[in-house]
């Protein structure tokens, strides 16, 4: 019997639309290098293994689960859309009913929650991402194919490079090649614009170093986006959109020093992993690196 498994598109409610998440449900502990080799397996830009957790591991009321995501070459410390996917995976396929309390995640980046709203949509607490206004890296808005930016700043863990427009965002190229060289860019960058129509913030998030080239709907950006641009725009508020070619939509909402991130998903596949099978690949390549 496998480990059970599903692919959610995330921060939409339509199939093949979003951004896909791979979701692993455990029944225990799991070793890092096994959670990044199936991670690399499945090649999803991320993939969200969620662990359950004792009654009374974590404050407050509610289920708790472990979690943590692996994009195919490294973990990272937070991802928005798989942890959307997570609790959109345990409320429909798991029948997880929380009650009057949210869904709590440990993970590197603290106590995260989730909690449906209604019409199928969920919200994140996420802990907000101050950007500071900085010089970019040599090569930066040359890789991002940009010939200006009104705005640069810096985050905990991303760039964030305003333009004038949303089509400027729109119909950025970058060299993706060389902005993977950059190692002044950590994680990665955020191109971003206000917003045309319904859309206060119009953004695309660029990763190449973390192994994800453009990742169609990068929740945790917006915890970067949130305190930008409600400082520009006076509101606190905004319905955000990631212009990726799949494209996604966030509700965003700046309170204090947490950010709300509401969004809805679309479970597109449900299986199980073979974890003998997993379990062998993974020895398989530490003997391959031993080597």
């Amino acid at each position: 019997m496998g480990l059970p498994y599903a692919q959610v598109d995330a921060f939409t409610d339509r199939p093949f639309a979003g951004n896909p998440a791979a979701i692993c449900l455990l029944d225990g502990p799991a070793d890092p290098a096994w959670m990044q080799s199936v991670a690399a397996e499945v090649n999803q830009s991320e993939t969200a293994f969620l662990e359950p957790l004792a009654d009374g591991a974590v404050e407050g009321d509610g289920p708790a689960w472990r979690l943590r995501w692996f994009t195919p070459v490294c973990e990272v410390e937070l991802c928005g859309h798989a942890t959307l996917a997570a609790a959109h995976h345990l409320l429909t396929d798991h029948g997880v009913d929380p009650g009057r309390s949210p869904l709590r995640f440990v993970s590197l980046s603290g106590v995260l929650t989730a909690r449906p709203t209604g019409g199928g949509w969920i919200e994140l607490d996420f802990p907000v991402d101050q950007p500071v206004e900085a010089e970019p890296p040599a090569g930066l808005l040359d890789a991002l194919g940009v010939p200006s930016a009104l705005t640069v700043a810096r985050g905990r863990t991303d760039w964030l490079v305003e333009v004038p427009s949303s089509d400027d965002v729109r119909g950025a190229t970058p060299d993706l090649v060389a902005l993977g060289r950059l190692p002044e860019v950590g994680r990665g960058v955020i191109l971003t614009a206000v917003g045309d129509g319904l859309h206060d913030v119009v953004s695309r998030f660029f990763a190449p170093r973390a192994g994800i080239p453009e990742d169609p709907v990068t929740g945790s950006a917006h915890t970067t986006l949130a305190p930008f641009w409600a400082e520009r725009l006076g509101k606190t508020d905004l319905l955000a959109h990631q212009a990726s070619a799949r494209g996604g939509l966030v509700k965003v909402t700046l309170r204090g020093d947490r950010v709300l991130l509401g969004g809805q998903a679309v479970t597109v596949l449900r299986g199980e992993l073979d974890d003998d099978l997993l379990l062998a690949l993974c020895s398989r390549r530490s003997v391959d690196v031993a080597s």
